[in-house]
């Protein structure tokens, strides 16, 4: 069934089942997809989507959905702000004009590094400092994907983005380093923030439960290996995934109580370099020379980060 055979009059007289889509247009390989799968599985079908313009908008294309809950597109400065008003109607609804509370959904913003980082941070700081009861998922692919990946404040120290490249004059990339929004979120004090990751599927879950009983707004923020931004192929996604965690650029954790737990601690940390050189965006760390001062850079960020820890 394609949206071509289906007059818009008949969209209402069709099952539900339906229309939902057997797949997705999304890059193959994408990991934020994949942890964005399991999250769902988790959450169940009771979800209202808010979505902020970015990679994952194709994921719905009217009148398609791989989802069971409801969706409702945004723009990219916006899905808090539209978190917000779905959370304050249903509220307004079941205090004051009848809604059966058995009616009520959770509430989950999807949005990428860019309106995450960048764009929505305003509108999403004050929805914590309201204490909005929202769930709030990043797919985090360190750059602008859906454009053609340009910086963001995710990019990482020296990575090649459409507008960072390496040059003569800077060649390094990427210069100035990667927002902590962990840290950000903290600072507003919400009852829970957690990284995952779709090569940590055991973990990812068991965050999704334990948000899932609290109440208030809840931050995961999910490594998304991108084939096309970072340069690898798609069947490299879950030994990228893994490497991040290996070596301890991406640090699984999660904040509850005023309190950051690691839930994953490399036994023995990989150099970053077995993770940089696998993929494109890094490559020219490696050739046409290799560039050890940006690479030991790039280590001692991570040491430094791990070494109380260890």
């Amino acid at each position: 069934m394609t949206t071509d055979t289906i007059p818009i009059k008949k969209i209402k007289e069709i099952n539900r089942d339906e229309l939902v889509a057997p797949g997705t247009p999304l890059c193959a390989g994408c990991g934020g997809l994949e942890a964005l799968r399991l999250a769902q599985k988790e959450l169940g079908e009771n979800v209202l989507f808010t979505n902020a313009a970015g990679c994952f908008t194709l994921l719905s294309v009217y009148p398609f959905t791989p989802f069971r809950g409801s969706w409702l597109y945004t723009s990219m400065s916006s899905p808090a702000a539209a978190a917000q008003g779905i959370r304050d109607a249903l509220d307004v609804r079941m205090d004051k004009r009848g809604l059966d509370r058995s009616e009520d959904m959770q509430v989950m913003v999807i949005a990428g590094d860019g309106s995450t980082y960048d764009m929505g941070l305003s509108p999403t700081s004050a929805a914590i400092h309201r204490g909005l009861d929202f769930i709030y998922f990043c797919y985090d692919n360190e750059g602008y994907g859906n454009t053609g990946f340009q910086l963001s404040a995710a990019s990482p120290l020296g990575s090649a983005t459409q507008t960072a490249p390496p040059t003569r004059l800077h060649p390094s990339g990427t210069e100035a380093g990667k927002k902590d929004l962990f840290s950000i979120w903290a600072a507003h004090h919400p009852p829970y923030i957690a990284t995952v990751s779709p090569r940590e599927p055991l973990d990812l879950i068991n965050k999704v439960r334990k948000a899932q009983a609290l109440k208030g707004p809840r931050l995961f923020i999910s490594l998304a290996p991108c084939p096309t931004g970072w340069g690898f192929d798609p069947r490299q996604m879950h030994l990228i995934a893994k490497l991040a965690v290996d070596t301890g650029i991406f640090p699984l954790k999660e904040y509850e109580g005023g309190t950051v737990v690691h839930t994953r601690v490399p036994r023995k940390r990989q150099p970053v370099e077995t993770y940089l050189e696998l993929q494109k965006r890094f490559r020219h760390l490696f050739v046409p020379e290799k560039r050890e001062d940006i690479i030991a850079a790039i280590q001692k960020s991570v040491d430094d980060y791990w070494g109380p820890y260890e």
